[in-house]
């Protein structure tokens, strides 16, 4: 009898998951004793962490997609077709087409996604760099930038915890580069008492941030954005003027998980912090984005996870116990300017270090952009 493993998301997580199983059971693939099939909302694989890039003018969109099919090893399924619900009842996934497809496991890789009506005035006040169109607006903003107040805002919880501090820096250098920083004030803000969430990574950003003469306020947190007069409200009670105002928007789960009501009121799933099973469901994985796990929404998180639950499957879909345990593993590179980087890697236990930032950081983080098609196929 064959039996079917659904991977709910083509993104890292689901990719990297679905091909690190078709790695290890390539014989029963083979033989038809199992099938893999990566459910996607789209035939196009984009490299997220690129929207940095692309939004500070640094990088082309087209450096940063591939056909969804090339990132999957041969033996790996893909349907086209958006999910609208998960059945877990009936094991099966409902998608848009109005067809269901059936699982014996379900890997649910579906990712977050960026709130920008969560504030209100932020599409039309702020700028952004979670999506493409928006990081291609950022583009043109930052391209007739010649001067004045630039603010940055943070709704929390947002992917990749890093990038606002990295636009900050990047931003500041490119406008020494252009000639207009000496007219222009740098103001970063964070909704807590400190500048990042992990602290040895704030107390790392303030010194950096005094270096550089970029001024920070904590305990911001945005109520609402009035474009007209380019002005932003804080739950705080202040009021604070802007001529460019980047946003990162707050982040839920996807539709298809709030919709099927599998996680929390924002859509994330309760999830085992060890195998990664979804709590209360014998037969589903979480891994990425999608879990409720205190640790970062981040690419390098779904890389981790996806060897986790890529061995717990395969142990189960031979009637062994899941016993391969996360150790909550991330590892972050933190662009500290246009040719500086710094990087940072924790887990549950053990907390983040930065270290100095250097050049060679910087170019390995840009040689991992180029190896991501790689690593996406388990080559490294």
């Amino acid at each position: 009898m064959t039996q079917r493993v659904v991977f709910l998301g083509g993104g890292t997580g689901g990719v990297m998951a679905a091909n690190r199983l078709a790695r290890i059971m390539p014989e029963e693939i083979q033989k038809g004793e199992l099938e893999l099939v990566v459910l996607v909302d789209s035939d196009e694989h984009f490299y997220q962490p690129g929207l940095l890039y692309i939004a500070l003018d640094q990088a082309f969109p087209e450096g940063f997609s591939r056909p969804e099919k090339r990132v999957l090893l041969p033996g790996v399924q893909m349907v086209v077709d958006p999910a609208v619900r998960v059945l877990p009842e009936e094991r099966a996934v409902q998608c848009e087409s109005g067809k269901k497809i059936e699982y014996d496991f379900l890997v649910v890789a579906t990712g977050s996604v960026p709130d920008l009506d969560a504030i209100p005035g932020f599409r039309e006040g702020a700028h952004s760099f979670y999506t493409l169109p928006e990081a291609l607006e950022l583009r043109r903003a930052v391209q007739q930038f010649k001067g004045g107040k630039v603010l940055l805002i943070i709704g929390v919880p947002h992917k990749c915890p890093v990038a606002p501090l990295e636009f900050m820096f990047m931003f500041d250098e490119a406008l020494q580069r252009s000639g207009v920083r000496n007219k222009t004030e740098l103001t970063y803000t964070y909704p807590i008492a400190r500048l990042h969430s992990l602290e040895p990574v704030a107390e790392w950003a303030e010194l950096e941030f005094a270096k550089r003469d970029i001024h920070s306020e904590t305990f911001f947190n945005a109520e609402s954005i009035d474009p007209a007069r380019r002005v932003v409200n804080t739950l705080e009670g202040e009021e604070r003027s802007y001529d460019l105002l980047i946003g990162i928007p707050p982040h839920t789960g996807a539709r298809v998980i709030r919709d099927s009501g599998l996680g929390d009121r924002d859509g994330w799933i309760p999830t085992d912090r060890g195998t990664l099973r979804m709590k209360g469901q014998e037969r589903i994985y979480v891994l990425g984005d999608a879990t409720d796990l205190p640790i970062s929404k981040a690419g390098s998180t779904a890389h981790y996870q996806s060897e986790i639950v890529a061995r717990n499957v395969a142990h189960e879909l031979r009637g062994e116990p899941a016993t391969v345990l996360y150790d909550g593993k991330v590892f972050c590179f933190i662009e500290a300017g246009l040719e500086e980087a710094t990087h940072i890697t924790f887990d549950y236990k053990t907390p983040p270090h930065p270290s100095e930032p250097g050049t060679m950081v910087h170019w390995f983080k840009l040689a991992f952009n180029e190896m991501y098609w790689l690593s996406l196929r388990g080559l490294i």
